[in-house]
């Protein structure tokens, strides 16, 4: 048990797992996963670590996703992407835009890999994963057999997928495939972009505005680890949210299809005035409430009292409760994160 994770978490949490493992191919990777269970120990993946809480020691291997590689193919409509899992996400997000598929530009400076990108149905700016995804490539590790899921099979939520639920211990993420349409549509819903012109703005200029708001307001993970947004932005119900308003007219608020509408965690917490507090070497990251920080050699139990110090607030002052995006990993795998904050 002395192979550290510090390196491979961007929350810079110090434990360590019995064996890290770097896959660069499909077959390393269900060697990697067959080797594990056959010897009873228990098996993680991981892309770049950016969105995990390890809590504990991991009494098993770690793998490491670097299946790399990407392909493109032109149609009449649209330009496909068939992208290995172990990409970096901004780094496609440049290179698509360098060769003129635009598409992306909104989801620009997500961290973590591409094969991360659809478990959460990552999002950003008024545009999630499930906006661009045509499939999913996936590998049945006890079999080895391949899979190819289309979008609507992955069944995406907000932040959430099948491979939160029945694919998540079954199945390993080898590619993503993409669909960008030829005629491009900006997307200038949120923040600073809705004062760009939609009539003379180019994909280039939303992709320089949406890295402009994310690097003023959110810390480098190599200065202060974080995992990002700590929290989901809640969904709920009408009634709950005309109370909301009645009382705080002001606050963010989008309205979903369903009739729920969704809030802003980070303005709920900036509301209980939590910006900046620190529990242990954990802080609420004074420029951006959505960001827990590991401010000074944090442990992750400072982490996890933080989180329920800020849920409990937000609770009580507003009564929504918020759920972590940052995915908690125990002993043996992922645990549900509102039950350890609760």
């Amino acid at each position: 048990m002395n192979h550290s994770l510090k390196p491979w978490n961007t929350f810079g949490i110090d434990h360590n797992a019995n064996k890290i493992i770097r896959a660069e191919s499909v077959q390393q990777l269900l060697e990697a996963w067959q080797e594990s269970v056959s010897n009873g120990q228990p098996v993680l993946m991981l892309g770049e670590g950016s969105n995990v809480l390890f809590l504990e020691d991991f009494a098993g291997t770690i793998i490491i996703n670097r299946i790399l590689g990407i392909e493109t193919e032109e149609s009449a409509e649209a330009w496909h992407v068939h992208v290995g899992a172990g990409e970096n996400w901004h780094q496609l997000v440049q290179y698509t835009l360098s060769h003129g598929m635009p598409g992306l530009e909104n989801l620009a400076l997500i961290p973590g890999c591409v094969g991360s990108s659809p478990i959460q149905n990552i999002g950003a700016y008024g545009i999630e994963l499930q906006r661009v995804c045509a499939y999913v490539d996936c590998i049945e590790l006890s079999t080895g057999d391949t899979r190819r899921l289309t979008a609507e099979a992955c069944r995406f939520g907000y932040r959430d997928s099948i491979f939160k639920h029945e694919y998540q211990d079954r199945y390993a993420i080898v590619a993503v495939g993409l669909r960008l349409p030829k005629q491009w549509q900006p997307v200038l819903t949120y923040g600073d972009l809705t004062r760009l012109d939609p009539a003379t703005v180019t994909p280039q200029n939303v992709f320089e505005e949406v890295c402009r708001m994310r690097t003023s307001k959110l810390p480098d993970p190599k200065v202060n680890g974080n995992a990002g947004s700590f929290f989901k932005n809640p969904v709920v119900s009408a009634e709950l949210a005309a109370a909301l308003l009645e009382k705080s007219p002001k606050a963010p608020h989008y309205p979903q299809p369903d009739g729920t509408v969704k809030l802003a965690a980070g303005w709920l917490i900036d509301q209980c005035q939590l910006k900046g507090v620190s529990i242990g070497g954990a802080a609420v990251h004074p420029l951006q409430a959505l960001v827990l920080i590991n401010q000074d050699h944090a442990t992750s139990e400072d982490v996890v009292r933080l989180a329920r110090h800020v849920r409990a607030q937000v609770g009580a002052k507003f009564d929504v409760w918020l759920e972590p995006e940052v995915r908690f990993i125990g002993h043996r795998g992922e645990v549900n994160a509102v039950e350890v904050i609760a």
